[in-house]
């Protein structure tokens, strides 16, 4: 039987505080994802262009250019028992956006959330941990509204100590938080042990 892996996210007071796989069957190790290199130190206040919040609409859409993803979003959120909802197994190319956030573009920090492997291998956010400061991050709205995200760095954290305040904290200007699982595979827990998170600014 061939292993799979399904992303999860635990949310305590609508606060993302953790990222893991669990694996089933589990007869291979899968590959590892790429680690980010700490580029940059994401807890520092990233200076942003002077720009007025985008009204609230629907995200369908996230592009980066730099790790070749195009990939469509769908609505996620927290379900009764607090974990948060992510796109089905079968569809490893979707991401999820965390539906009571806000939306890219608007003041605040839009997350979006995507698996790192499935069986049939690397999956939508696998090559997070290889983005740079610098890189781009588009979003595409539903109201047409192309947004465009400067990376301002990449972490990757333990699952017990997951920055909720720097992923879900106030902002004064328009954020985007990119996760997904990274690190290293523990294979007799069948998941991995960070997170990987993406930060990033909406730039002109």
């Amino acid at each position: 039987m061939r292993a799979y892996h399904l992303s999860r996210v635990l949310i305590a007071a609508l606060a993302v505080v953790g990222l893991g796989l669990v694996g089933t069957g589990l007869t291979r190790l899968p590959a590892r994802p790429p680690q980010p290199d700490g580029a940059a130190a994401p807890h520092l206040t990233v200076p942003a262009p002077s720009l007025p919040p985008l009204p609230r609409a629907v995200p369908v859409e996230v592009r980066i250019p730099t790790i070749d993803v195009r990939a469509p979003l769908v609505a996620v959120a927290a379900d009764g028992a607090g974990a948060l909802e992510v796109p089905p197994l079968d569809r490893p190319g979707v991401a999820g956006w965390y539906r009571p956030g806000v939306s890219p573009g608007e003041t605040g920090n839009a997350v979006l959330v995507g698996h790192v492997d499935s069986p049939a291998g690397p999956a939508v956010f696998f090559h997070l941990g290889q983005l740079r400061p610098g890189d781009t991050i588009e979003v595409v709205r539903t109201d047409t509204r192309v947004v465009r995200f400067a990376v301002d760095g990449v972490e990757a954290y333990p699952k017990d100590r997951f920055p909720t305040d720097l992923v879900y904290g106030p902002a004064e200007t328009a954020g985007l938080r990119l996760i997904t699982c990274g690190g290293r595979f523990d294979r007799d827990d069948g998941e991995y042990v960070d997170n990987v998170i993406v930060f990033a600014t909406r730039a002109s």
